[in-house]
């Protein structure tokens, strides 16, 4: 029966709820003018939450006006890279939707990164400036001699406190360790002085639908991270087909909790943007833990939640859950990992939602499978059916072009308007994982059922998800191999009881040579971000490899797998 079905008769259409169209008729519009909209539409209506702070949409778009004419004096043309570094607060909402208005392109990273990382990131984007924290600051003022950014603008957790804890800030944000002072450089400038200092500008820099909107970047160091140019027909289609696909929440009525971080593609699409597109509030949690999530969904009463799984996790193990009120909370959205059964019936039943799985890759924006936002359609443990204008097939893993029977895995390629122009200045990285006719290869090992929901089997790429954050082996392999003591390394993902997954680091010494665990976890410390870091060395003689000795990575994920069985 199953062999029946081809991906051409798309059978996941039959299992579309009644709202959802096969096709969308997109509005031509980018995400600075959807913004203008929801100014337009909602002037009054709160935009963005931040510790008890409330900026109304007005008040959002006012500030997005004044920071672009601050850009445009710094001599930010169209086409120029600006680098934002920041967790979720107020001006990193506001510094991403200047850089689009006037024509630039947006560079998101990773306030956990290492220097050594931020750097290939801000000088393979030719970024010309920087938003950033001031508790990265002086860290930044002396990475910018190795890079071609000129001037750096610094907020601080501080800037946007309601009272009375915008005065007690000053006396114990340092002590906290929640703001630092930043020294006196040249071209350094503190962003309430920018905002304060420039009127809003009224633009005229006309936006093409194709022109790169940003650059997302998909790992960490030389040689692996690689520049997503997404477009901004990707940005603006992408959130009108999240909209498409859930329009029981209506636009300027639901209040979202963004806990996502916005440095990522699927917090940037699914909890920011989307926010601006439907007119909503949203509570920006800078830092994702259960306390400030429970904080957040107690006190501020969001509707909407796109979370990973870890923070599900979090939430239902934390001790004040019994005790809190996270009934507002209708629908959620998980993806990056697969979410228990236990965990999704226990969320649900304590607040009273439904929670949809998806998948999503950085390459295309990134959602293109959700489930029905249906508890009765959807399938736990499926990363759901394509979204609308999304086509997706199983081919062979050999050819990479072969259909294969329903039911069998293979890799999952997927087509639609979200999938992104290419990689930044690698055209054969590009040509590698796009077919000339638009069909992207994920890398993903994915089977389709006969109802047309896909699961995803494994992974072809060796990307390991630690709390929601992804981890590529060979940035760990690396900065292990610049070790003087180190002959061979291999990092794999073993099952982690709260980050889903964390690294474990296979090690080969040189002979003669001695080490400790704790020497080589001193090591990368400084040179990886913490989410990185292995939690585990296992030193061994030497490792699987192939007849040309490449290490079979595979080999030692499965014994470490088996070993946990």
């Amino acid at each position: 029966m199953d062999r029946e079905i081809k991906y051409e008769d798309k059978p996941w259409l039959g299992n579309y709820e009644a709202y959802v169209k096969e096709n969308l008729n997109y509005e031509e519009i980018c995400l600075p003018r959807f913004l203008d909209r929801s100014v337009e539409k909602f002037p009054d209506k709160t935009a963005l939450i931040f510790q008890g702070c409330k900026i109304t949409y007005k008040q959002a778009g006012d500030m997005v006006d004044r920071f672009a004419a601050c850009l445009i004096d710094f001599g930010i043309q169209k086409g120029d890279s600006v680098a934002i570094l920041l967790p979720n607060v107020i001006p990193c909402v506001i510094c991403y939707f200047a850089i689009l208005k006037i024509g630039g392109i947006a560079v998101m990273n990773n306030p956990l990164y290492s220097d050594r990382e931020l750097e290939h990131q801000f000088n393979d984007s030719g970024s010309k400036a920087l938003i950033t924290l001031d508790l990265l600051g002086n860290r930044m003022i002396d990475l910018r001699a190795k890079t071609r950014i000129k001037q750096i603008i610094y907020t601080s957790i501080g800037d946007y406190l309601p009272f009375p804890k915008n005065l007690l800030f000053p006396f114990v944000g340092k002590k906290k360790k929640l703001a630092a002072g930043v020294k006196n450089a040249q071209d350094v400038y503190k962003w309430k002085d920018m905002i304060k200092k420039y009127p809003p500008v009224i633009l005229d820099i006309e936006l093409n639908f194709d022109d790169t909107a940003m650059f997302q970047y998909t790992g960490g160091t030389t040689g692996v991270s690689k520049g997503v140019m997404l477009t901004h027909a990707n940005l603006s289609k992408q959130v009108q087909q999240l909209a498409g696909w859930f329009p029981a929440f209506k636009s300027g009525e639901e209040i979202m909790l963004g806990a996502l971080p916005f440095f990522h593609v699927f917090g940037l699409s699914t909890a920011m943007n989307f926010a601006v597109y439907m007119g909503w509030g949203n509570v920006l949690v800078p830092k994702p833990q259960p306390d400030p999530l429970i904080e957040a969904i107690s006190k501020y009463k969001p509707t909407f939640a796109p979370l990973v799984p870890t923070m599900y996790i979090g939430l239902i193990n934390h001790p004040d859950i019994k005790n809190a009120d996270l009934s507002s909370i209708k629908g959620c959205f998980s993806g990056s990992a697969p979410l228990p059964l236990e965990v999704i019936k226990e969320f649900e039943t304590k607040t009273g939602s439904t929670i949809v799985e998806g998948y999503g890759l950085t390459e295309t924006t990134p959602v293109t499978h959700i489930n029905p936002f249906n508890k009765e359609k959807r399938k736990i443990g499926s990363i759901g059916l394509p979204v609308s204008d999304t086509l997706c097939r199983i081919v062979s893993i050999e050819d990479g072009k072969t259909d294969l029977p329903v039911g069998e895995p293979g890799e999952l390629l997927v087509k639609g308007p979200q999938v992104m122009k290419g990689y930044w200045n690698k055209p054969e990285d590009t040509a590698e994982t796009i077919t000339s006719d638009r069909w992207l290869h994920t890398g993903d090992i994915a089977t389709m059922d006969k109802d047309g929901f896909f699961y995803i089997v494994d992974r072809k790429k060796d990307l390991i998800i630690s709390g929601g954050y992804n981890v590529y082996p060979r940035d760990v392999d690396e900065v292990f191999f610049e070790h003087p003591k180190v002959q061979e390394a291999c990092s794999v993902g073993v099952p982690h009881p709260s980050r889903g997954e964390a690294v474990k680091v296979f090690v080969v010494l040189k002979e003669g040579e001695k080490a400790e665990s704790e020497e080589l976890m001193e090591y990368c410390r400084g040179k990886l971000a913490k989410y990185k870091w292995p939690v585990e060395i296992e030193f061994r003689s030497d490792l699987p490899k192939t007849n040309v000795g490449k290490i079979l990575r595979k080999d030692l994920r499965a014994e470490e797998l088996a070993k946990r069985k």
